[in-house]
């Protein structure tokens, strides 16, 4: 009788335990990086699913690497959240098939413009669009254009906040540019702007500050320099402990100015690399002499590399659980 009561309660603590690890599994924010190359970190790689434990994803910067609306990694998107609006971001162009080209040259083959990847998986996924500056009023003529519904495009403008889910959505500031490529208009204006040399501007770029239900609070920096908002705003007021940040250099911050930002503005307990324009990693692992190596080399915290398709798991804390 002994002997069959301690097999019970040995069952129970074993069953109790299993309950708690998945309990906790399920408060975690997962993150999913949509590369060109599967298990890769690639040239043009900036696409992430963000999922928190409520089930609501947010797609951020579609780009050039997310096989547009019908890409299997997708499934259901809730919200999409665009930065900027160039090319490598706003999706000119994107490939047929996962692993097409090479991983500093990808397939790109098939042409977005002039409707762009994003508008066309906000439209197919029936998602919200988050966007900021006076991107709102372009889109607000380009998503209804694609078939989808002006009411989809959220204004979400510095300072402010909107929530989707049980996730919070900060616009912050990123120092950078945003013009729109002809590529993107129709009519006559494309022409007349394409031979004088122009883009149209649209507004500000922006990066976002998303807090997640579990309390997890994630910087997207978008592409940006160094700028005095990282503190103020995305260290001290918004309180971020995981960034994802851009290390390409020229267009961006590079690996040092980006290790700068980590180190003494955003201070946060971890960093996902990105935007580094760079073949980073062969069979998964970082090539030594990359930009994506000097980073991780500069900063304070754990630095992790986006492999695509890849899921990443993030406590409340910003401390990785799972798959870094």
């Amino acid at each position: 009788m002994l002997k069959r009561l301690l097999t019970m309660t040995a069952c129970a603590m074993v069953g109790a335990a299993g309950i708690a690890a998945t309990s906790a599994a399920a408060q975690n924010v997962k993150i999913t990086p949509l590369g060109s190359h599967e298990g890769e970190f690639c040239r043009f790689d900036r696409a992430m699913i963000f999922e928190d434990p409520d089930g609501t994803r947010l797609l951020c910067d579609a780009g050039r690497t997310v096989q547009g609306p019908n890409d299997p990694r997708l499934g259901k998107i809730d919200g999409v959240l665009l930065s900027h609006v160039h090319g490598d971001h706003l999706g000119d162009r994107h490939g047929a098939t996962l692993n097409g080209g090479e991983c500093g040259k990808p397939d790109l083959s098939v042409i977005a413009a002039p409707e762009t990847n994003s508008v066309k998986i906000v439209v197919a996924k029936k998602a919200n669009f988050y966007v900021g500056g006076e991107m709102n009023s372009w889109f607000n003529k380009k998503v209804p254009a694609a078939g989808g519904k002006k009411s989809q495009v959220k204004l979400i403008r510095f300072g402010a906040m909107r929530k989707h889910g049980g996730v919070s959505i900060y616009s912050v500031p990123a120092v950078h540019s945003n013009g729109v490529n002809p590529a993107f208009i129709d009519g006559p204006m494309a022409g007349l702007m394409k031979e004088a040399g122009l883009t149209a501007y649209v507004g500000p770029p922006g990066g976002y500050v998303l807090k997640f239900s579990n309390g997890l609070t994630v910087y997207l920096s978008g592409d940006t320099g160094v700028t005095a908002e990282q503190e103020t705003v995305v260290n001290k007021q918004l309180k971020a402990n995981l960034a994802v940040i851009n290390i390409g250099g020229t267009f961006t911050t590079g690996p040092t100015e980006a290790a700068y930002v980590i180190n003494e503005l955003v201070k946060p307990n971890a960093v996902i690399v990105s935007h580094a324009n760079e073949v980073a990693t062969k069979g998964g692992k970082v090539i030594a002499g990359t930009k994506t190596e000097m980073f991780q080399k500069a900063v304070n915290v754990p630095a992790h590399v986006p492999l695509s398709g890849n899921v990443m798991e993030f406590d409340g804390t910003g401390k990785c659980v799972s798959g870094c």
